[in-house]
């Protein structure tokens, strides 16, 4: 595991700002924290180091009775959303402690990871970009089709990993090198430049990145 640190945030929706040079800069607004330690992993216990954070805090009756327990070990209420992440200053962090939008500072590069929008079973045009085939000479029911798909006598099978049709999105997005715009401590809110994966309320992992 990499020694980072970073925040677990819900997407918001998409807005634009102007720069101080006048600039227009699509942005996506990041509820992010606070995340409070949930649980500190000691390397002689678990077998590494970590630190567990939480976001997005529902009642308690909303989990089951070994999540309740783990989870009142902090103090900090109850979460949704558990994740680790191993800092290089885990031994400075205590349980309990709250992270929140001030680890990061404008102008900083993060990586984003989110759950892409679920658009269903798709075929290999809308999925894949394939052009389809002829419109006219003989072709009838068939212009959306991927055409041949393998070989004929030798190998005489599909390779694996061929593009096919089949569903398209639900899986894990990560963006790198995603420019901090603004920071709002007050709000909880980070503005990050352009989209970042993911539809509406959807739950976004921020890494800080070195």
């Amino acid at each position: 595991m990499k020694r980072t640190i970073g925040l677990l945030g819900k997407k918001l929706g998409m807005t634009s700002i102007f720069g101080d040079d006048g600039k227009f800069i699509p942005v996506t607004v990041i509820q992010a924290g606070p995340c409070p330690v949930i649980q500190k992993k000691e390397k002689e216990i678990d077998g590494y180091q970590a630190i567990q954070i939480g976001f997005d805090p529902l009642p308690g009756h909303k989990l089951n009775k070994p999540s309740r327990g783990h989870q009142s070990k902090a103090g900090k209420g109850y979460y949704r959303k558990l994740i680790e992440f191993s800092p290089k200053n885990q031994d400075e962090l205590e349980l309990g402690q709250e992270l929140n939008v001030d680890i990061f500072q404008p102008g900083d590069k993060i990586k984003l990871s989110g759950t892409s929008k679920g658009k269903g079973f798709a075929g290999v045009m809308k999925r894949w970009n394939f052009r389809g085939l002829p419109r006219t000479h003989g072709h009838e029911k068939v212009h959306r089709s991927p055409g041949a798909i393998g070989q004929c006598a030798d190998p005489s099978k599909v390779f694996k990993g061929k593009k096919m049709p089949g569903r398209m999105g639900n899986a894990k997005v990560s963006y790198k090198n995603a420019e901090v715009i603004s920071v709002r401590s007050k709000e909880n809110v980070i503005l990050v430049k352009g989209q970042v994966p993911g539809p509406k309320n959807g739950f976004v992992v921020l890494h800080k990145q070195d």
